[in-house]
C-alpha cells in the first residue's frame, strides 16, 4: 500500500495551517483587532472585515493543523488570499520582498490550498472526508 500521497497531504495541511494561524495571530497580537480594522478601512472596506479575516485565519489555521475538514477549510480560505492579492499585494509587483509585499506568496498559497483540496485531508486528521489520496 502506497501511503505517500496521504502523508504529503498531511505535511501540506500542517504547513498551510501554521501559515494561516501565524497570519491571524499577527493581526491579533501585533496589529491588534483595532489596528487591523483600521487597515481594512484604509482599503475602502468595512472595518469589521479586518477582525473577521483575523478570526477566519486563526480558526482555519487551527482546523487545518488538527485536520478538521481540512480540504474544505483550505478551499474556504482562498477568498482571504484573493482579497490580499487584489486589494493589497497585487499592485506591489511580483516579489513578496518588494515594499508592501508583492503577490507571489499569496498566489503560491492559493495554489497550495487548491492542492490541499485536491489531495484531501491526509493522515491523522481528526475529522475528514475520505478522498482517493487520503484513503491510499
Amino acid at each position: 500500500m502506497n501511503t505517500s500521497p496521504a502523508y504529503a497531504a498531511t505535511l501540506l495541511r500542517i504547513a498551510l495551517g501554521t501559515m494561516y494561524l501565524a497570519h491571524g495571530l499577527l493581526k491579533l497580537l501585533v496589529f491588534t483587532p483595532e489596528g487591523t480594522a483600521g487597515f481594512f478601512s484604509s482599503l475602502g472596506l468595512p472595518g469589521f472585515f479586518g477582525p473577521v479575516t483575523m478570526a477566519l485565519e486563526i480558526a482555519g489555521g487551527a482546523a487545518l493543523i488538527l485536520g478538521v475538514y481540512a480540504r474544505w477549510v483550505a478551499v474556504a480560505l482562498i477568498p482571504v488570499l484573493l482579497g490580499s492579492v487584489i486589494l493589497v499585494h497585487g499592485a506591489n509587483g511580483w516579489g513578496f520582498g518588494n515594499e508592501g509585499g508583492g503577490w507571489e506568496y499569496p498566489v503560491f498559497l492559493i495554489a497550495a490550498s487548491v492542492v490541499q483540496f485536491l489531495l484531501g485531508d491526509g493522515r491523522y486528521a481528526i475529522k475528514s472526508q475520505t478522498t482517493e489520496a487520503s484513503a491510499v
